[in-house]
């Protein structure tokens, strides 16, 4: 069962849920809003990335979370996901995030941004 993230209901009352390309990407976007300690018993879980909308923009810095976001994918969705490469780019007030990996289940590429600062938080394919 995939549940749908966030979490709501269907028209019948019960848990949404989703196909399984589509909560692949809802985990992913979870590791990178949710903060290393956030999650109870799960003290490592998450990128920490939502944080830096707050922190000083620069080309360092979106290296350094390029290599923090690849590594929490491949610790928490490595038996979903092979993860091709991850690319943060510093744009003023904004960090845009890509993410591009293959679904070992279907051996299909897929593709999500993230845009994290000014324009706001959120996810396109």
């Amino acid at each position: 069962m995939n549940i749908a993230f966030p979490y709501n209901f269907d028209t019948t009352g019960h848990t949404a849920q989703t196909d399984p390309l589509s909560h692949i990407g809802d985990m992913i976007e979870q590791i990178l809003f949710t903060s290393p300690g956030e999650r109870v018993n799960r003290p490592t879980f998450g990128s920490g990335t939502a944080q830096l909308v707050f922190a000083p923009n620069s080309d360092v810095l979106a290296t350094a979370q390029q290599n923090v976001i690849q590594a929490s994918l491949q610790m928490w969705l490595s038996d979903l996901i092979r993860v091709q490469s991850v690319t943060v780019v510093a744009n003023d007030a904004t960090l845009q995030i890509t993410v591009v990996y293959v679904v070992l289940q279907t051996q299909q590429q897929q593709t999500q941004q993230f845009v994290y600062g000014a324009t706001g938080m959120g996810a396109g394919s």
